[in-house]
């Protein structure tokens, strides 16, 4: 086991939960840790390129799965207090109010620091979402080579 090594599942596509699970990581790095963050399901959702991306060989289930989630961080909702969309603007604005990052600062902070991002195939197939509809830097991995990163480390958190 190695104590300078973090792994983080990002389950869940909620705007707070993904903010967390990104400042979580990048503290990690910033302390000098190697950190992986696996993508799964509704979290894949925080990776998605805000643009539409045609892809071909999508089923008819696949189109839908992919038109109804949302793409990019700004399309991302709250877990609490949503109110139709108006919460995650509240919240965003009281960010940039008290001067902390956004979520895209700390995405591209994360890069900046080396911090692993990882897909699940398995949940790309499932959702409908192509490697060429993630951001830039994502490897696309099965559930095994999260499974070795997290062997190795001390902290795994799931989020």
């Amino acid at each position: 086991m190695d104590t300078s090594k973090k792994t983080i599942i990002v389950f869940s596509g909620d705007f707070d939960r993904v903010f967390a699970a990104f400042v979580i990581a990048n503290g990690a790095a910033a302390m000098g840790d190697d950190v992986t963050m696996f993508f799964t399901f509704w979290g894949l959702n925080a990776l998605r390129k805000p643009e539409k991306i045609k892809v071909d060989g999508k089923t008819g289930l696949q189109k839908a799965f992919a038109a109804m989630m949302p793409r990019g961080t700004d399309k991302l909702k709250l877990s609490h207090m949503n109110f139709g969309g108006a919460g995650p603007r509240m919240f965003k604005h009281v960010m940039k109010q008290k001067n902390v990052m956004s979520l895209d600062e700390l995405i591209e902070s994360a890069r900046e620091q080396g911090i692993k991002f990882v897909a699940c195939t398995m949940s790309m197939d499932v959702m409908g979402i192509s490697p060429e509809e993630l951001i830039d830097g994502v490897e696309c991995v099965g559930v095994a080579s999260y499974l070795g990163e997290a062997d190795e480390a001390n902290v795994n958190l799931f989020v």
